[in-house]
Parts: C-alpha cells; structure tokens; sequence
C-alpha cells in the first residue's frame, strides 16, 4: 500500500528502491498491477451511460526514452470527474477516437457539449463516434444516426516564444446560445475554454513521474505510461478530495459523481472486487450452430 501510494503521487521508482531495498523489477510488478486494477475498476464503474453535462478533452505531450508519446485525456467538468485517457505515439485520429470512444461509454442520450483544443481530427472523431445504426431489417450495413444534441466548441491558442498571445474560441456544432446554456450549467460564469482539463493535466504530470518535465525517470515502454495513468486517474478520482467541489467535506470526483457514497482508501482501490464482464459471442459468417445458439441463449438473454 504504501509503494503504491508513492507511486501514485509521483514519487520515482528509483527513490522507492533506495528508501525500502525492494527490487526495482518488483517495484515495477506492482505499477503495472495497480495500473491494470484501475483499468478494471475504472471500465466497471465510470464507464456507466450519465448525464455528462459537459467534456473537455486536451493532448499531453510526453517524452520517454527513444521518442515522444502523445497521452490524451478527457474529464467531466461539473463534477471534475477523469473519464479515460488513451496513449499513443501518433497525435493522429485513432488516439482521438479511442478516447471519444471512451466518453460515449460515459455518456447518456442527454445534451452534450465537447470543447477541445484546435486539433481537427478532435472534430471528425467526435461527429462518426456519436452515431447508431438504425435498424430496418434489411440485408447490408445499418445507416448511421448522428446522437442529437451533441455539441461542439474549440478553443484555439496561437504562442509566440512559448507564451499564449492569441485566443479563439470557435462553435462548431450547435448555436452559441445553446453551448452557452450548457457551459454555464456545468461550470458557472465565464467563457468556453479547457481550463479544468489543462489543470487536471498539470495533476497528471506531478503525480506521474515520467511525466515531469526535465526529470530523469523517463518511462521505456508506452505500456508503462498507460498502466501508470490508469493508476493516477483511479486514485484521483476515488481517493483524493477536489477542493473545488467542497471546502468543508472530503468529497472526490467519483463521490460527486454519484459513484460512491465515501472517499475510498487505496486499499479499497486495490482489493476492489471487479465482476466478470457480459461473455459477447464470436462473430463468424454463417447460421450459428446449435450448441452456439444454446451458448447465446444461456449467457447473454
């Protein structure tokens, strides 16, 4: 529990080494456990259809020995709530639609509105995920029905020498009327930006080591970096209060979510039972056997 802990507030594996003389194979053992477990619990209890309300998605750029990987992030804003995150080498559109694939496990058939950054495959990925194939009963491929009510805002910073010197905010799907009713019912006054996702980036990078910037514990595989965000963003959404939803209680996002009903411990977290996901049968051309059809019949009805 308590290498875990460290870990998962951005102490280096190398520091947990010196202080407890574990090996750093062991060490690195536990990362990638914990990571998977909170992949697990994650996938089982935030991603449940709610009304969303309001999302913001942002790209962390991350170095790691041999290249750069790109880490990208999406959250509920109204209750601060981490809602996946994917890793990648490519800044490209499989990396954006693998995490608007995870928003819409996240999300109901409610109003929507997605703000991200000037990237425009952002746009395309979240206009071909947000669809259902409506079903005639005909042979073919099911056409595919846009989800109303889904939309849209960009927030596009030029820099100059590093510093922001320009700021547009742009409505892509949707009136501005609409999108502006949304934002203020998820994060009060203001205007549209990414503010609460770039903060919960600045939380990633000083709790994920090899996040830092201009640090010597450099991840080597991208699989480390998924196990570890996975890590981080189970621990800041089950276990760590957010200041900005309650000053007098210790109330994290997933609490505020309505997910639990207490600020969990990391060996809550960690012991937390995960149940078997539904058996989904293979996909083969073909009538299905009849042993197939009693499989179908007994598991998934």
């Amino acid at each position: 529990m308590l290498v875990v802990t460290l870990l998962a507030h951005g102490c280096p594996v190398q520091a947990i080494v010196a202080a407890f003389g574990f090996d750093e194979r062991t060490v690195a053992d536990w990362w990638a456990r914990s990571g998977r477990q909170g992949q697990a619990v994650q996938e089982a209890l935030v991603e449940r259809p709610r009304d969303l309300g309001q999302v913001q998605a942002d790209e962390l750029r991350v170095k790691k020995q041999g290249g750069i990987v790109w880490m990208a992030l999406a959250m509920m804003v109204k209750t601060r709530l981490w809602l996946g995150g994917e890793v990648s080498e490519q800044r490209d559109l499989p990396l954006i639609r693998r995490l608007i694939e995870r928003v819409r496990r996240c999300a109901a058939h409610r109003p929507l509105l997605v703000c991200t950054d000037g990237l425009v495959s952002s746009i395309r990925a979240i206009r071909e995920t947000f669809r259902d194939p409506v079903h005639t009963g005909k042979g073919g491929r099911p056409r595919l029905r846009p989800w109303r009510h889904v939309l849209i805002a960009q927030v596009v910073k030029r820099y100059e020498r590093r510093r922001v010197v320009e700021t547009e905010r742009r409505v892509i799907e949707g009136t501005p009327a609409r999108v502006e009713t949304l934002r203020h019912r998820s994060q009060g006054d203001g205007v549209i930006n990414t503010a609460s996702i770039e903060r919960l980036n600045a939380t990633f990078r000083e709790r994920l080591a090899p996040l830092a910037r201009r640090c010597r514990a450099l991840a080597r595989h991208t699989l480390t970096l998924h196990e570890g965000m996975f890590l981080v963003g189970t621990v800041y959404n089950f276990c760590t209060p957010h200041a900005s939803l309650s000053q007098a209680q210790r109330i994290p996002p997933a609490m505020a979510a309505g997910i639990t009903d207490h600020c969990w411990t990391m060996y809550e977290l960690l012991s937390f039972h995960v149940p078997l996901s539904r058996w989904v049968p293979p996909k083969r051309r073909g009538r299905p056997s009849r042993a197939l059809q009693d499989l179908i019949k007994r598991w998934c009805s």
